[in-house]
């Protein structure tokens, strides 16, 4: 019996199956009795090319490509794209990724060719690093499928299939691995080897392989690309500081002799001696090698550029060392990242607030490649937890959401038939039983309802419907008489913080989710609202019967049990003013600084913020004493940090709340019907910030000491010192 799901199942493989046109599996004839992850020749990565003959230039081609673990793609010796680190991560095993370009102007009418180049990707991963990615049930040899469909003025159509005719050879790459880098021999560089009429004939024969076992599907995923460059901001011995912490690789030019090395070594910071220090990017790697990148000169004469293709380092410094006759003439930073649209602005009159939105910024954007990840260099993984709490702040400041789509189908590849997930998604089979949990999972449920209330979009929510649902029974069944404890607690606090108990913030996220999952059920009109109201409520009252007495929280000198319990809805509207009040003391009794891990600093700037405290908010964050964002400031940081210690990554985005604080509540702007239908302007004055000016979509708000000024595309209601007013699309301006 075909049943709905399998049916839909055979219909999507087989509708990919007809773009592709029969194209086969292909890869390297040197792999086929190999051990199974090798590559050619000393692990070179393998070249592909194809030539064919046209009657006459096309006005219309496309090329469907999928190269595994990555790939680069030309024809006639002109890039396809400007895409690069392409397909997107996925497990293989379930979804394989396609792109589709329009190459007709790289066409020509006789003979043309097509030249393909393999990297490992997170496809063939190498053994000797956590996460078991070197265990994967996908883990095989780089393979690839393409198909070139033609379609001549006259209608009729040629294709060019991957099959056993193409050729192929090991490469000039000798090495690659994306958490690592790359070494380059350019001596092995075979000139023309991608255009018509090379001599191939010492090429070898490809083979139809084994395919990665998923489905093929279009890439939906905002493509990763080189955004922009930077030249080093200051050169001291052969240490390069390009002024910022960004994610990507250094280009180099150079000439010099045949044999000569260049060796680019990336970190995000210098040690005492001021030399680049990279022990704590490389705690994970068994190699030792680290985040480098090798580039062996070919001898031309003439200077060369070069930068790797198949890796990204997250850094602020290079350490580029040159052995032989070599000399660099210049060293470049290209910022590598996923293409994500800005739709969101945000500057004041205090440069500390500045400084502080352009860290959390970067660190959301050397973030993305394919996926959100915690960090650009140590892990690159998919953490889900780091992605929840940066949602608002993302997509007040980017047009993130298409992004957001293609991660979101990755939980459905990953989540367990019992509804479990892994802290890091895509995984290969890490993660299930460390390292998630509630404050974790939720972003399956969080981001999609997070996209309904900015976009008006509940078009994903719909899609993950079933998973959203199957998770809520996985918590259900963790949870005992309604209160939940399996995942972590207040991740990186400050040292010798006062933090909750694990079912304190693991409750809160329950109830959460359940309140999400009953207003996402009314817009999707499935009848399941009553049911998650009813839990809803039920989890509050097991919360409050464990935690709350005589009206006040048990854990009366913790801030983020106080600011999680405010935010998370899980007080009576007349215990909220006295817990705000005592919250707001909590920190200034510490000489106004914070006190909270990633979920007490997600609760607090709205939990004080929304009672009346929004200036103790801004004296913490300013603060220049540890621990806060100012004192990260002032230690250098161009990007937010995974702990206030600044011990590890450099370069997080998990406490990025402060920059949703920017916007909603120090320039006020929030959605007031979902997808900004309508806007709702709640400014919160801190006269000492001097102005305030941010715009999202459209939306322009402007404040100084006597005004506020509008831009308004939609209606608002613009409340200022607690009298409101309603505004039709236009400029207003109101005095204060």
């Amino acid at each position: 019996m075909i049943t709905q799901a399998s049916l839909r199942r055979v219909t999507e493989w087989g509708s990919n199956q007809m773009i592709f046109n029969n194209a086969k599996w292909i890869a390297h004839e040197g792999v086929r009795d190999d051990k199974p992850w090798a590559l050619p020749d000393n692990e070179r990565a393998p070249l592909f090319r194809k030539e064919f003959s046209l009657k006459q230039e096309p006005p219309s081609a496309k090329l469907y490509i999928c190269g595994l673990g990555l790939y680069t793609a030309t024809i006639n010796g002109k890039p396809v794209s400007d895409e690069v680190l392409t397909p997107a991560v996925s497990k293989y095993d379930k979804t394989v990724y396609y792109d589709e370009y329009d190459v007709c102007h790289l066409l020509i009418g006789g003979l043309n060719c097509i030249g393909i180049t393999l990297g490992n990707g997170w496809y063939n991963y190498p053994s000797g690093y956590t996460w078991d990615f070197d265990k994967a049930s996908w883990r095989h040899h780089p393979k690839l499928i393409a198909c070139l469909s033609v379609i001549h003025a006259d209608g009729s159509e040629e294709t060019v299939k991957t099959d056993t005719t193409w050729q192929a050879q090991a490469g000039p790459l000798v090495y690659n691995f994306t958490r690592e880098g790359e070494d380059y021999d350019a001596r092995l560089y075979m000139e023309g080897w991608d255009m018509p009429g090379f001599d191939a004939s010492n090429w070898v024969r490809t083979f139809i392989c084994r395919p990665p076992g998923g489905i093929l599907k279009k890439s939906c995923c905002p493509p990763v690309k080189v955004i922009t460059s930077h030249e080093a901001e200051s050169i001291t011995g052969n240490v390069y500081d390009f002024g910022k912490n960004i994610s990507g690789w250094v280009n180099i030019t150079f000439k010099g002799e045949a044999g000569s090395e260049i060796v680019i070594r990336y970190s995000e910071r210098l040690d005492k001696n001021g030399q680049i220090d990279t022990a704590h990017i490389n705690s994970f790697s068994k190699s030792g090698r680290g985040h480098s990148d090798k580039y062996i000169l070919g001898g031309k004469g003439d200077s060369e550029s070069w930068h790797p293709v198949f890796t990204y380092h997250g850094f602020r410094y290079a350490e580029i060392t040159v052995t032989g006759a070599a000399q660099v003439l210049k060293a470049e930073a290209q910022e590598v990242r996923t293409d994500l649209p800005v739709i969101g602005s945000f500057e004041c009159g205090d440069d500390m607030l500045n400084r502080i939105h352009a860290a959390s910024v970067q660190a959301t954007l050397s973030n993305f490649h394919g996926i959100p990840t915690d960090c650009p260099h140590r892990e690159q993984n998919g953490w889900t937890g780091d992605a929840l709490l940066s949602v608002d702040q993302s997509l007040m400041n980017f047009d993130i959401a298409g992004a957001y789509r293609k991660w979101l189908h990755d939980f459905k590849d990953v989540q367990r038939p019992s509804g479990q997930l892994p802290g890091i998604i895509p995984t290969s089979s890490w993660g299930y039983n460390w390292g998630s949990g509630p404050g974790w999972d939720s972003a399956l449920i969080l981001i999609p309802f997070s996209i309904y209330q900015y976009n008006g979009d509940c078009s994903i929510a719909a899609q993950m419907w079933e998973n959203m649902e199957l998770y809520m029974d996985y918590f259900d069944s963790m949870a005992d008489g309604y209160l939940a404890e399996f995942g972590l607690g207040d991740w990186c606090a400050p040292d010798n913080a006062i933090l909750p108990p694990v079912m304190f913030t693991d409750t809160a996220y329950y109830y959460t989710d359940a309140c999400a999952m009953a207003q996402l059920a009314r817009v999707l009109g499935n009848g399941r609202q009553g049911h998650y109201t009813g839990l809803a409520q039920n989890i509050r009252q097991a919360f409050r019967n464990k935690f709350i007495k005589d009206g006040a929280l048990i854990y009366q000198d913790s801030q983020t049990a106080i600011a999680c319990a405010i935010y998370h809805g899980l007080l009576e509207e007349n215990e909220i003013t006295a817990a705000a009040a005592h919250l707001a003391g909590l920190v200034r009794e510490r000489g106004n600084l914070i006190d909270c891990g990633i979920f007490g600093m997600k609760s607090i700037f709205s939990a004080l913020s929304e009672n009346g405290y929004a200036q103790t908010a801004y004296d913490f964050t300013v603060n220049p004493e540890y621990p806060s964002y100012a004192h990260w400031i002032n230690s250098g940081m161009t990007t937010l940090c995974e702990d206030w210690e600044m011990r590890s990554s450099l370069n997080h985005h998990m406490f990025s709340e402060v920059d949703n604080w920017f916007y909603r509540y120090l320039a006020g702007i929030r959605p007031g019907k979902p997808g900004f239908q309508t806007v709702d302007i709640i400014p919160c004055f801190i006269d000492t910030i001097g102005w305030v000016r941010a715009s999202h979509r459209g939306i322009e708000v402007y404040w100084d000491s006597t005004k506020l000024v509008l831009t308004t595309p939609v209606p608002a209601r613009v409340c200022i010192n607690g009298v409101c007013h309603e505004a039709n699309p236009g400029r207003h301006e109101f005095l204060r």
